[in-house]
């Protein structure tokens, strides 16, 4: 190619990579409009994903406001696109929710009485900290995450969790949890422990297959059922 045809190109193409860049540019701006105009919570976490997919840290001086938002649940996915672009404060504004029980936040609960119930929202707004922990998939989640097993408040959100962090290290309190005298805790571990590819349990699972308790969620299966399940998943081919 001669160098007045390079020129030529050159020409043409830098204008194109600007619209490019302009596009891009035009795309995060609307869904920062979109995240800041939602007010379904898990409408506007679907937004906060698509923003930290596209990896622009450009954007967080602009959400810094949303840290410090009075609804814990607007907060937490504004937090969870700090975490994921690489910013501490994400990470540790969630964790901050999880022991959050001020009664100064935005409450949308309403109690039997057919108020607003602030002891609701917490639950709710922790029980959500919890679950976007999960979506971090952030191994330092770990630690902090096994001991709310106990909190009757999130429990049941907290082996999900465990499973799509993806960290191994958290197996063997997942299989010590198929011990536990709930059975809605013993199906859930038993979904994380497949979550996490946990061959490892097979041998507790396979003492579960006379468990017929059912739990009380989603398919209402029995603790055997969700273990039969699982070992079909786990089990190596040549052994089923």
């Amino acid at each position: 190619m001669n160098r007045a045809r390079l020129v030529v190109l050159i020409c043409l193409l830098a204008p194109a990579a600007h619209v490019v860049q302009g596009q891009q540019r035009s795309s995060v701006s609307d869904l920062l409009r979109q995240f800041g105009s939602e007010k379904e919570f898990w409408r506007q976490f679907e937004v906060a994903q698509a923003i930290a997919a596209t990896g622009d840290p450009s954007v967080l001086p602009g959400l810094e406001p949303w840290l410090t938002h009075e609804d814990r649940r607007q907060r937490g996915n504004a937090a969870f696109i700090f975490a994921r672009l690489g910013d501490p404060r994400g990470f540790d504004t969630i964790v901050t929710i999880l022991g959050d029980y001020s009664s100064k936040r935005t409450v949308w609960k309403i109690s039997s009485a057919g108020g607003p119930s602030v002891t609701g929202q917490i639950a709710e707004d922790r029980y959500y900290a919890a679950h976007l922990l999960g979506d971090l998939k952030d191994p330092r989640a770990i630690p902090i995450l096994v001991p709310l097993l106990k909190d009757s408040a999130v429990q049941y959100i907290v082996p999900w969790s465990l499973g799509k962090v993806g960290d191994r290290s958290a197996i063997p309190t997942l299989i010590g949890l198929t011990s536990d005298p709930d059975p809605n805790m013993r199906v859930l571990a038993i979904y994380a422990l497949v979550d996490l590819k946990a061959s490892e349990a097979l041998p507790r699972l396979h003492e579960l297959l006379g468990d017929d308790t059912k739990s009380n969620f989603g398919k209402q299966e029995s603790v055997a059922e969700a273990a039969r399940a699982a070992i079909a998943k786990l089990q190596p081919a040549t052994a089923r």
